[in-house]
């Protein structure tokens, strides 16, 4: 166990359970890998190792006595840097913040906590995980441990980069227009954007609000599904929260792929993707096919989400964020945007979400997954602010280069990102699986399959 912070979550816990290694000897071990790496990737910007110790001693003295806390007892976890953390320096990647210590905790980290989970600090995201590049003006820029020349993505960049360098095996994220689904795809992990209420999270101003879920992050998807047992479940500070229990998620992800009958749309409806990108894509629906599924090109068009997601998105933070100053050009590029939004324009966006959803629901009566690309590039250098330009057509704004995800948001499926191959240049690419509605474990379960056949998540960063 001199090595252990490439084991799968599950290894580590068997190995906990068992007690072959101590929650102590785990944390320890973790919290030296981010004193070797996290100063090349910046991942972790707020390193919790007094409490990281504490709670492994407790979850070691528990197991002495019998008791297993939860399905992540002594488990190393990070939390991205938008989630309050009591006592916990929490900065939501803006200068605004800077010196934030919340008095309570998000629910999310309270059910880690109670889930036996070891908090090993913060992750980075952009200020107020604004845009798929991680960087702020509080902590820097995250970089790839794949190339550290390039971006990790966004706004989770700080837990894909963690996961990826062996810092982590956990860590939670969110996901808007692709923040835990682009990430992934460029830093060679598993992330799952949920249904909506799947994961239930607090907000005082926008509790109907389903663009956004948070959700988890690992480097296997039978991590994920370890992740899901201890986070989702009912709650009633979401209106919209799923009934069900979190230990569904405890359920068998074998599946017989032989059964699945899945839509493949290379361009989700006239999209620009890099030939890379397009090509990896390509031949994870032809590895699907060679395993038996029946995968079926598809002339799918979703460009109606474009107005669908850039109204609800503008309107959002007008209301989340129109009463701060200070703020970044990003978050007050969209603020504006939001106070320009009409009535007419929400009834136009409303109008177009529900015919998606209804048509979506059509697609899925004859299929049961969809896959497409997750980003419609592989990961762009870090000192640029954004992706211009998309196999040759310029891209008008810092958002448009993530249609490939912001699209799928829209339609209030569970869609998840697995590692899907790698380009010339040895940068990652991740594929996107998308299920109907409420089918979270279905899609694990499809992605856990992939993950078996190509084992490109086994392929570790030279860090």
């Amino acid at each position: 166990m001199t090595d252990p912070h490439y084991l799968t979550a599950t290894e580590m816990s068997r190995l906990l359970l068992s007690k072959q290694v101590s929650a102590v000897e785990l944390a320890e071990a973790h919290l030296r890998r981010v004193e070797e790496v996290n100063g090349r990737v910046n991942a972790i910007v707020t390193l919790t190792p007094e409490r990281a110790l504490d709670q492994a001693r407790r979850a070691d003295e528990a197991l002495a006595r019998g008791e297993v806390l939860g399905p992540l007892h002594g488990l190393p976890v990070a939390h991205k840097d938008l989630v309050d953390t009591a006592g916990v320096r929490t900065t939501y990647g803006s200068r605004v913040f800077a010196d934030h210590v919340p008095t309570e905790d998000d629910l999310l980290v309270r059910r880690v906590r109670a889930a036996g989970g070891v908090m090993i600090g913060k992750t980075n995201t952009p200020e107020f995980g604004t845009g798929s590049h991680t960087v702020n003006d509080v902590f820097g820029v995250t970089r790839n441990p794949y190339a550290l020349s390039r971006s990790a993505g966004g706004s989770s960049g700080g837990a894909t980069a963690a996961l990826a360098s062996g810092m982590v095996p956990l860590a939670d994220g969110s996901d808007m227009g692709g923040s835990l689904r682009n990430p992934a795809s460029f830093c060679n992990v598993a992330g799952l954007r949920p249904t909506p209420g799947r994961v239930p999270s607090l907000s005082r101003q926008a509790a109907w609000f389903t663009l956004s879920v948070p959700g988890p992050m690992a480097r296997t998807v039978a991590d994920l599904a370890l992740f899901m047992r201890a986070i989702s479940g009912f709650d009633p500070c979401s209106p919209y929260a799923v009934r069900e229990d979190g230990e569904v998620f405890g359920a068998s992800l074998e599946m017989d792929v032989t059964r699945a009958r899945i839509a493949y749309s290379p361009d989700l409806g006239g999209l620009p993707v890099d030939p890379e990108t397009a090509r990896l894509t390509a031949e994870a629906a032809g590895t699907l096919s060679e395993m038996g599924a029946r995968v079926k090109l598809v002339d799918l068009d979703l460009s109606d989400a474009e107005d669908a997601f850039r109204v609800q998105r503008a309107w959002f933070y007008a209301l989340n964020y129109g009463d701060l100053s200070g703020v970044g050009p990003n978050v007050a590029w969209n603020v504006e945007r939001g106070r320009e939004v009409t009535g007419a324009e929400l009834a136009h966006a409303e109008r177009l979400r529900t015919s998606l959803y209804h048509r979506m629901n059509a697609l899925f009566d004859e299929h049961d997954f969809l896959i497409a690309p997750v980003s419609q590039v592989p990961p762009f250098p870090a000192d640029d602010p954004y992706v211009t330009e998309v196999a040759g057509q310029p891209m008008p704004d810092y958002l448009a280069w993530m249609r490939s995800c912001y699209w799928i948001s829209v339609l209030s499926a569970p869609a998840m990102s697995v590692p899907c191959g790698f380009t010339s240049e040895g940068l990652p690419v991740g594929l996107q699986i998308v299920g109907r509605p409420w089918a979270d474990l279905d899609v694990l379960r499809l992605g856990l399959a992939f993950e078996r056949a190509t084992r490109c998540g086994e392929r570790r960063p030279p860090l």
